[in-house]
């Protein structure tokens, strides 16, 4: 039996490293840099980058995967598997999460947080892709948890 406030503590230790993964993910000089030359009007700066075609990204991609390579790879699967615990801990921490619509709905709030974060503070750039990866992974998580949850039958972790 796991104790539901272990799960909030490894829940809450998750969204600092996907933080420093997604959003402060450059070297400290650059962050800096970043910051220091933040202005309000980075955000019109960030959504001239932005890209809201959906599929945009990901056609790139797949089109340039003889050039790019792995970094192609790793950047579509990345966006997704980095997710995928996120899926797994949300029906841990409260009942409502444990049905798909509610916990793919928190899911995708905090995948928008991040982007619309990267948007506003150019800490980033906007995707419409990332927001599409990000929540297939919530969701993949999602299905991981309930398939331990049959294959547990009866012996739910926070109990």
């Amino acid at each position: 039996m796991v104790k539901k406030k272990y799960i909030w503590v490894l829940f809450v230790l998750y969204l600092l490293i996907l933080i420093r993964v997604i959003i402060f993910k450059y070297p400290l000089p650059m962050l800096k840099r970043i910051a220091e030359n933040w202005r309000d009007d980075v955000f019109w700066q960030g959504k001239n980058q932005a890209n809201l075609v959906l599929f945009k990204t990901i056609r790139l991609y797949v089109k340039h995967w003889n050039h790019l390579g792995i970094y192609s790879f790793g950047n579509l699967v990345g966006n997704v598997l980095v997710f995928v615990p996120l899926g797994c801990m949300l029906p841990l921490l409260g009942r409502r999460l444990k049905k798909c619509f509610w916990c793919l709905g928190a899911g995708l709030l905090v995948v928008l947080a991040i982007e619309l974060f990267q948007l506003w503070s150019n800490f980033g750039c906007f995707d419409v892709d990332d927001i599409l990866l990000n929540g297939l992974g919530v969701w993949i998580g999602w299905l991981f948890f309930k398939i331990l949850s049959v294959f547990f039958a009866g012996k739910h972790p926070t109990e």
